[in-house]
């Protein structure tokens, strides 16, 4: 068995003396181990840091096996990714949040945003709101998706400004308000028409809605809890917003 794909590294482990295990998010296989001979080497080390993009080929006798990779550097983005704190961070938060997903299950789409948020989080505002998307494109893959389009309840798309903790459907200024103690917020940036810039109040309200739904639909039922990474950057993405940190956990 042999196949060759694009790759980022999400999570590497040490295997006897020289080895390791490497953790990949490929394009067409989804998330993917592998054993890399010599990984601890000196001229491999660098390539295998979290973050950085690969050429990956694996080989096995059996489909099932762990297998073997050899690996080649694309683009090698680990050091810049060591600069902020929302870096660090998301790198680690967003790998947890792929091993949400069964292994070898493609998620092409989810390679691709995960390649252009790594590109982007040197800017800690953007990369807080496409953390947000990230984390509503993995609970819709898990098939817990949430839908931000239009009105439950009356089905318009303008004015939407809340999410039903039940459905999971957005709804509008009118027909909420009644309930808007009981309703989750939507930030203006997620839901349809214009779409302002995100600011510290609606950034922190979209990490209460995402946190809201992997908890009840996807941390709960496994009885696990959130990565501590996501804290960390949910603080690091609000305080890149000119604000004071949050004193208490978000969700």
């Amino acid at each position: 068995m042999q196949w060759q794909d694009e790759a980022i590294i999400i999570g590497v482990k040490r295997h006897g003396e020289t080895s390791v295990i490497a953790e990949l998010m490929t394009r067409e296989r989804g998330r993917h181990l592998g054993l890399v001979r010599s990984g601890r080497s000196r001229s491999m080390q660098p390539v295998l840091q979290p973050g950085n993009r690969v050429e990956a080929v694996w080989r096995a006798r059996l489909d099932e096996h762990l297998g073997e990779l050899k690996l080649e550097p694309v683009r090698l983005r680990a050091a810049k990714l060591m600069e902020t704190a929302t870096a660090v961070y998301g790198v680690q938060a967003m790998g947890a949040l792929l091993r949400l997903l069964p292994e070898r299950d493609p998620h092409p789409h989810l390679f691709d945003a995960l390649d252009i948020i790594l590109d982007t989080m040197d800017d800690p505002a953007d990369a807080g709101e496409l953390f947000v998307r990230f984390e509503l494109a993995v609970l819709n893959d898990l098939g817990y998706g949430l839908d931000l389009t239009e009105c439950a309840a009356t089905g318009v798309r303008q004015n939407l400004k809340y999410v039903s903790p039940k459905s999971g459907r957005a709804v509008c200024g009118e027909a909420g308000a009644p309930y808007a103690d009981r309703m989750l917020a939507l930030p203006a940036f997620l839901g349809e028409g214009p779409k302002p810039a995100a600011d510290r109040e609606s950034m922190l309200a979209a990490f209460r809605l995402t946190q809201f739904f992997l908890h009840r639909h996807v941390y709960e039922p496994r009885g696990i809890t959130a990565n501590d990474a996501r804290e960390g950057f949910v603080q690091a993405a609000l305080k890149a917003l000119s604000a004071p940190p949050v004193d208490r956990q978000v969700g």
